[in-house]
């Protein structure tokens, strides 16, 4: 694949921005990278022309943003979804990558969208939030002074992509969080019917262990088949058993 075309692929995710100077400024970084999509999670209204006084030349990218009401929404067609984030903790997730690591796991990824999630100014990605990202991402900063500006922080990241884009292996489509989502639900379901779960926590982590699982493996519709099916039959073998038994 192009390095455009590899590029077209990223989508900027923003939290609800609290500054349309700051949305502005996404816009400009992103733009000097090759990366034009970007899609706002908000309820806020923006002072038009204090985003396009700091997005100067890439004003285009802000009116073509999307907005959504909700970040499940502005997720549900990428196939990867990764946040930003430096802060960790007990309900966030366990490994982070870097930005060059990222870089180079997207290049192994199939086609489809992929989305990187970046929170408000002040107090970044809430731990809800987090949990709809497969993966996060932080960038390494001082511990004496942490804080990245929200179009730093984006210009750091694209950067690297822009730097790592190269070709990869093109042909295969990877399935949308949308699928992987019912296919994490039904498999859980699956299993609840044979009574694995011992309590109802249980389930909620393996269920999310199997979004971010599913995620980062960038499967195609086939393979999610045999996924499905496997769960399935694990419940008709349990209740087959069962019915013999009795």
């Amino acid at each position: 694949m192009e390095k455009q075309r590899y590029l077209d692929r990223i989508n900027i995710v923003l939290v609800d921005t609290q500054d349309g100077a700051n949305i502005g400024s996404v816009c400009r970084a992103m733009k000097t990278m090759g990366i034009t999509d970007l899609s706002l999670v908000t309820k806020r209204s923006y002072d038009d022309n204090r985003v396009r006084t700091l997005a100067l030349h890439a004003s285009d990218i802000w009116e073509n943003a999307k907005y959504f009401s909700s970040l499940e929404e502005a997720l549900k067609d990428s196939i990867f979804a990764v946040g930003a984030t430096r802060r960790r903790g007990k309900h966030r997730k366990l490994s982070a990558y870097s930005p060059e690591q990222l870089a180079d796991h997207l290049l192994t990824l199939p086609d489809g969208k992929v989305s990187i999630v970046f929170g408000r100014e002040s107090d970044g990605l809430r731990d809800d939030e987090v949990s709809l990202c497969s993966s996060i991402v932080t960038i390494p900063t001082s511990d004496a002074f942490p804080s990245l500006n929200l179009s730093q922080a984006v210009q750091i990241i694209t950067y690297t992509l822009f730097q790592r884009a190269q070709e990869y292996p093109s042909g295969k489509s990877a399935v949308t969080r949308d699928r992987i989502e019912k296919a994490s639900i039904e498999a859980c379901e699956h299993l609840s019917n044979i009574g694995y779960f011992k309590w109802d926590e249980e389930k909620r982590w393996l269920n999310q262990f199997f979004k971010d699982t599913l995620e980062k493996a960038g499967l195609q519709e086939g393979e999610m088949q045999l996924f499905d099916k496997l769960f399935r039959k694990i419940e008709k073998i349990k209740i087959h058993k069962d019915e013999k038994n009795e």
